[in-house]
């Protein structure tokens, strides 16, 4: 097959195009340059796509003897990633930007110029496992790796970017196999840290990124029965589940931590309350998306609804286009704007993003 490996800059993008070479693939590496700032230099272990990552990303593939290229995807990632995440914030919503730029860049915009130019598949580095069904379709499963596992940032691919998907690393016991391997390799990154946080954030302080953004709308902060608490700049700078940096003037009569309940960027309120008030019975989320057969009727399935979060047991059905999904142990902190992921044992059905929520 023709493969084309978005190579990051980083050790599990390296190694995994080094495996699709080892299988027999004829293999192009690409970076994608996502950043706008060309001057954009790491900083520690935050960020990516940065120049340091892109010569990386190089000198990764000119040792495993590939062709590689850089293709600029910013315009696709400011207005499909960064600048959705600001909107959705605006909003009282809080978004997975991974789940984002997976679903709009590194497998619809780089995917669809890979079959444009005559690819036959993309491989990242993602840990996850694409397996084949008893009708020879493509399906998505979590990595053999638990504790590495990202399908559910890949919960977003329909049933053909599935079939176009190649996660090489989906087998790997550990992150420390996967760095093993890539010293033996002589990769050059097998030691580089691993980036965190949101890439186009490297400072970490999102708060702060949103500020410049929007600007200052303050409001207040209000305990379940209305009383003001305290005031904040900008609702965008919370999200539910929320416990530290609200603000407050003044301690909770039980002395108990509080957290954030809700948003309300309209009324410019954030509503704060204890910890058994975030606990979420039932969800409501709209613009499903399966890379399995769509569901018929009421199905047993598992539901996450973070990128490490606990899968908990759920009956979901989908009625006139929206996903309802009854939670049997109820979750913490879910708040509207985040990706529900529906798995069956080890195998991602599908996923739709969160609109509303019921107490438990």
């Amino acid at each position: 097959m023709r493969v084309l490996a978005a190579m990051s800059g980083g050790v599990d993008s390296a190694v995994a195009a080094a495996r699709a070479v080892d299988a027999g693939h004829d293999v192009v590496g690409v970076h994608m340059a996502l950043n706008r700032n060309p001057s954009a230099l790491r900083t520690g272990s935050r960020g990516c796509c940065t120049i340091e990552d892109s010569l990386d990303a190089r000198r990764a593939a000119d040792l495993l003897g590939i062709p590689f290229y850089v293709w600029d995807l910013s315009e696709s990632f400011v207005a499909d990633v960064v600048d959705d995440f600001v909107a959705e914030y605006a909003a009282g919503r809080t978004p997975n930007p991974c789940v984002r730029c997976n679903e709009h860049v590194k497998f619809a915009a780089l995917l669809d110029k890979g079959i444009a130019l005559g690819f036959d598949a993309v491989a990242t580095g993602h840990y996850a496992r694409v397996e084949r069904g008893e009708d020879g379709r493509a399906q998505l499963h979590r990595a053999a790796d638990q504790l590495k596992d990202q399908s559910y940032v890949l919960a977003v691919l329909d049933a053909d970017q599935v079939e176009h998907a190649m996660f090489p690393l989906g087998d790997a016991p550990t992150k420390a196999a996967v760095r093993a391997e890539a010293q033996r390799r002589g990769l050059p990154v097998a030691s580089k840290p691993d980036s965190h946080d949101i890439c186009f954030i490297p400072d970490g302080d999102t708060r702060g990124f949103l500020r410049d953004k929007l600007g200052e709308d303050p409001g207040e902060v209000v305990d379940v029965d209305g009383t003001v608490l305290g005031r904040h700049a900008g609702t965008y700078g919370f999200t539910v589940g929320q416990r530290k940096g609200l603000g407050l003037d003044r301690p909770a009569a039980d002395g108990r931590p509080r957290y954030v309940l809700s948003i309300s960027p309209v009324q410019r309120t954030v509503t704060v309350g204890p910890a058994e008030r975030l606990a979420v019975g039932a969800l409501t989320a709209l613009d499903p998306v399966w890379s399995a057969p769509e569901p018929g009727g009421v199905v047993e399935v598992y539901a996450q609804v973070r990128a490490h979060g606990e899968p908990v047991p759920a009956v979901a059905e989908l009625v006139g286009g929206e996903l309802r999904v009854q939670l049997r142990t109820p979750l913490t902190g879910v708040a509207p704007g985040q990706t529900v992921a529906l798995y069956d044992g080890t195998r991602v059905l599908g996923s739709a993003t969160i609109a509303a929520t019921t107490p438990a």
